[in-house]
């Protein structure tokens, strides 16, 4: 029976661990910036931290995308996503249901963490407080976004 405690308290250690680093990773790779509401003016909420942003980024030719709801919101976030569903988006750009993520999202970049750091990430997302925020958007190139928007602008020739 001690072995038994000894192998739950392991198995807890281990995913405590696993959420700590998953907190490192997300703060190191700056996922605040693009999913918490307020960032990008100045203001974030940390209230609401991962929750969705409020402002877009306008990609000439795309449209505009605003950083969605990372905390595990079943209706509005990723509450509904497994733990491999989660890593696959990171690391491949595509989500649960097929669609691909905004070109600003760096999947790129994070294709390249360990499958211990991806799945770490997935922890700690999935170890966050809830929080009811449907993002806007996205928005087609002709469509008029209803949150402020970035623009990236293109040299004329």
């Amino acid at each position: 029976m001690a072995s038994f405690a000894l192998l739950c308290l392991g198995g807890q250690a281990a995913a405590d661990s696993s959420v700590e680093r998953g907190h490192y990773l997300v703060n190191l790779g700056g996922c605040n910036d693009c999913h918490t509401p307020g960032y990008f003016m100045g203001k974030p909420d940390m209230g609401r931290f991962l929750g969705g942003s409020d402002v877009g980024f306008f990609i000439p030719g795309l449209g505009s995308f605003v950083g969605p709801n990372l905390t595990p919101d079943r209706e509005t976030g990723l509450g509904d996503w497994s733990r491999d569903e989660i890593v696959a988006a990171l690391q491949t750009g595509v989500t649960p249901d097929g669609r691909e993520l905004s070109p600003i999202m760096p999947w790129r970049a994070f294709a390249n963490l360990t499958r211990q750091d991806a799945y770490a990430i997935a922890d700690y997302l999935r170890s966050l407080p809830p929080i009811r925020h449907e993002v806007a958007g996205p928005f087609g190139p002709s469509e008029t976004p209803t949150v402020p928007v970035m623009k990236l602008i293109e040299p004329s020739k």
